[in-house]
């Protein structure tokens, strides 16, 4: 794991949701994944996420962060009820929790590669739940401000 982070920051619309990224690699790097099923596209979303990075949300009011099952119903669709922008998406595991997060609520514009479609609605919950554990942040904090 490199010791450099490259830090990011972002937020909801409403700036209910806060988030504090750090990539182990420059953004450019990273291509947001745009799942093609009809909640992400409905959203516009399109995720990034580090393994070996670092992911921070920072509530406001956390009575106005909703989180949605669909799909297989495994992972937690992190939504603010304020604003209605798709935070990201969460997965938790034997108390760990993993997460990728929308890049479109990132601060800046460009700075990511070109976006790239994926189908996980082609897999079973099973094999989400491996891809997830295995391309994710893992080091997931949410705390209240």
């Amino acid at each position: 794991m490199t010791s450099t982070m490259h830090p990011l920051a972002g937020s909801c619309h409403c700036g209910n949701i806060t988030v504090a990224v750090g990539l182990t690699r420059p953004p450019h790097e990273f291509i947001p994944r745009a799942c093609d099923c009809e909640f992400c596209c409905k959203h516009g979303a399109a995720y990034i996420s580090d393994p070996a990075g670092s992911l921070v949300i920072k509530l406001g009011d956390k009575q106005l962060l909703k989180k949605y099952r669909q799909g297989s119903a495994t992972a937690d669709m992190l939504i603010c009820a304020g604003c209605g922008v798709l935070i990201g998406g969460g997965y938790q595991a034997d108390g760990q929790l993993f997460a990728a997060i929308n890049s479109r609520i990132i601060d800046g514009n460009g700075i990511f590669a070109a976006s790239q479609p994926v189908s996980p609605k082609t897999l079973s919950a099973e094999e989400k739940v491996q891809r997830w554990t295995q391309l994710w942040f893992r080091n997931v904090t949410i705390s209240t401000t």
